[in-house]
C-alpha cells in the first residue's frame, strides 16, 4: 500500500492535484489545517477536489479550521477520522485533530486531558492490527516534530503519552511548520511532513507479506 500523507494545506492544494495527475498512490491521509480559518465551504471543496482522483482520502481537522469543518469533512467525499478509526488490509488508522492549547486561541484547541482520553480510546480500538497509523494534527511534545526555531517544544504532552503507552507504528502529525522532519519515541516513528501549501509531503510504503511487514517512509517535495 502506497500512502501520501500531508498536513497544513491552509487552502493551497493545487500542488497535490498536480502530483496526483501523474503519480499513483493507494491512499491519501490529511493531518489537519485544511483551510486557513475558513471560509466554511472551502474545506468541502478542497476535499472533493482531492477525492476526485478516485483514491480514498482520510482527513482530520487542524486548529486553524473552523469548528464547522467536522460537517465539511462529513459532507465531502473524504472520510473523517477525528476520534474514529478504519482498518484497510490489516492497517489500522485512527485520528485526532485540532491541537493542544496555543497562545493564539485558534478555533480548534483541546485541553490535554481531553486529547489523552479521547485519542487514546481511538487508538486502543486498532492496537491489535499488524500496522497502526496514529494521525494527529498536534505533534508529540519534546521531539523534532514540535521544535520551534526559538528552541521551544510546543507539541502535545497527551499525544506523547499515548504514543509511549501504545506504541503505534507511525504517528503522522503536522501543526508546527518549521519542524518538518522525523523522530522516534520508542518503536514509533514520528513524521511531520511539513506544509502541503509549500509542496511538502510524506510517502509511506507498506509492503506486507506472510513473513514480514516492511514500512518505509520518505519526506518529499511534490
Amino acid at each position: 500500500m502506497k500512502i501520501l500523507a500531508v498536513s497544513d494545506i491552509h487552502g493551497k492544494y493545487h500542488k497535490i492535484l498536480n502530483y496526483l495527475k501523474s503519480n499513483h498512490v493507494d491512499l491519501i491521509i490529511i493531518a489537519g489545517d485544511i483551510t486557513n480559518f475558513g471560509p466554511s465551504e472551502l474545506g468541502e471543496e478542497i476535499l472533493n477536489e482531492i477525492s476526485s482522483f478516485n483514491i480514498p482520502v482520510l482527513a482530520i481537522p487542524g486548529n486553524c479550521d473552523q469548528t464547522c469543518i467536522y460537517n465539511e469533512i462529513d459532507n465531502s467525499n473524504a472520510v473523517n477520522i477525528h476520534g474514529r478509526n478504519v482498518v484497510i488490509k490489516d492497517v489500522g488508522i485512527c485520528g485526532f485533530g485540532g491541537s493542544n492549547p496555543t497562545p493564539f486561541e485558534t478555533p480548534l484547541e483541546f485541553e490535554e486531558i481531553q486529547i489523552y482520553e479521547e485519542a487514546k480510546k481511538t487508538l486502543e480500538r486498532i492496537k491489535d492490527q499488524k500496522i497502526t497509523l496514529f494521525v494527529t494534527h498536534a505533534p508529540p511534545k519534546d521531539t523534532m516534530a514540535d521544535l520551534l526555531p526559538s528552541g521551544d517544544h510546543v507539541g502535545s504532552e497527551a499525544v506523547r503519552r499515548i504514543i509511549e503507552e501504545l506504541q503505534p507504528t507511525l504517528n503522522i502529525c503536522g501543526h508546527i511548520h518549521e519542524a518538518k522532519g522525523e523522530d522516534k519515541i520508542g518503536e514509533t516513528c514520528i513524521i511531520n511532513p511539513g506544509q502541503l501549501s509549500e509542496g511538502n509531503a510524506c510517502l509511506i510504503d507498506i509492503n506486507d507479506s506472510e513473513d514480514v511487514t516492511h514500512v518505509r517512509h520518505e519526506i518529499v517535495d511534490i
